[in-house]
């Protein structure tokens, strides 16, 4: 889906040398519709605000309006950006309206040009009161009394800045903003989702959501396991894992996964790693890398107790998650 070029028109909070540290978007829109307006406000013509952008017209009256409307404060900047066309992230401003446009659920994961941008994005404190320099947090502390720092990151948490309908999260620090969580999904104290990351339907998630994993609709990550991201360690390969698939507690997943899939709890499954293939009668018709069974369909992956060695048989189970769980309204 080609949604650009698009207007986002937000706030952002500033260091002491004027850089900036984030950007609230509250306004977010294309020349066909808007796609977010969290005040309500009525907005000239997408080519107005264009002119503006490009410096054509210097509308002076319509920025104070816009933030007075926006409540801006002192060490603070009004933030009117285009982005023309889907490229590499140039800035923190491209930045943060990508990330927006993820965790709106406008754009799936892997679906936007995201080169850069921890380039462009600073290292910053996250506060009770929004964020900070690291390097200016004890003069802030020494004006503002206490501060609570929740974490130190690049990206922050995405209920600090976007609430997508439909979704439970028990801890909000371990979602980072620019994750994508379709209606029904649950992430539970121990998940953790990535940015440019999540879920494509209804989920249960008490596992880690790596960078660029995709997770189909019904399926369910149990408690502690793990897929393989691609920002460091060589890994190359887009890990997903298709619909009502189940990944037991502990387990480890580095091959992309079709429907209808199991993994025992506690089995960590790379690409390289060598499985012997059953048939419905249980004997060892090949030994295969993982690999070779990517996206393939209705498969359960066990470890042979006896021997250690992993196995892959068909899966004759279905994967089916509490209702009352992921009715999330």
């Amino acid at each position: 889906m080609n949604i650009f070029p698009l207007i986002g028109i937000g706030i952002s909070t500033l260091n002491s040398k004027r850089e900036k540290l984030d950007v609230r978007y509250h306004i977010i829109l294309t020349k066909d519709h808007e796609i977010l307006n969290t005040q309500k406000i009525k907005l000239p013509e997408f080519e107005k605000l264009e002119d503006i952008v490009n410096e054509t017209d210097e509308d002076d009256q319509l920025k104070e309006e816009l933030s007075k409307l926006l409540s801006l404060k002192e060490g603070q900047k009004l933030i009117i950006y285009k982005i023309g066309k889907d490229d590499n992230v140039s800035d923190i401003c491209e930045a943060y309206l990508k990330l927006y446009l993820l965790s709106l659920r406008i754009c799936e994961p892997n679906s936007l040009d995201l080169t850069n941008i921890f380039t462009v994005l600073p290292n910053v404190a996250w506060t009770n009161q929004g964020p900070v320099d690291v390097d200016e947090i004890d003069l802030f502390r020494s004006k503002n009394g206490e501060v609570s720092v929740r974490s130190v990151d690049k990206f922050p948490c995405m209920t600090d800045y976007v609430i997508p309908s439909g979704v439970r999260i028990a801890d909000a620090s371990r979602v980072r903003l620019g994750a994508y969580l379709s209606e029904g999904t649950t992430v539970m104290h121990e998940g953790f989702v990535n940015f440019n990351a999540g879920t494509l339907g209804a989920a249960m998630i008490e596992g880690r959501i790596s960078a660029g994993v995709v997770v189909g609709k019904n399926s369910d990550l149990g408690g502690g396991c793990s897929t393989m991201g691609t920002l460091s360690g060589g890994n190359d390969v887009k890990i997903s894992i298709g619909e009502d698939c189940l990944l037991g507690a502990n387990s480890g997943l580095g091959i992309p996964l079709g429907d209808r899939c199991i993994i025992e709890a506690g089995l960590y499954l790379t690409g390289g790693s060598k499985v012997e293939v059953l048939d419905s009668k249980n004997t060892i018709t090949e030994v295969v890398k993982a690999s070779t069974l990517s996206n393939q369909n209705d498969l359960l992956f066990i470890r042979n107790s006896i021997t250690g060695s992993i196995q892959c048989k068909p899966n004759l189970k279905s994967v089916v998650l509490n209702e009352t769980l992921h009715k999330n309204d």
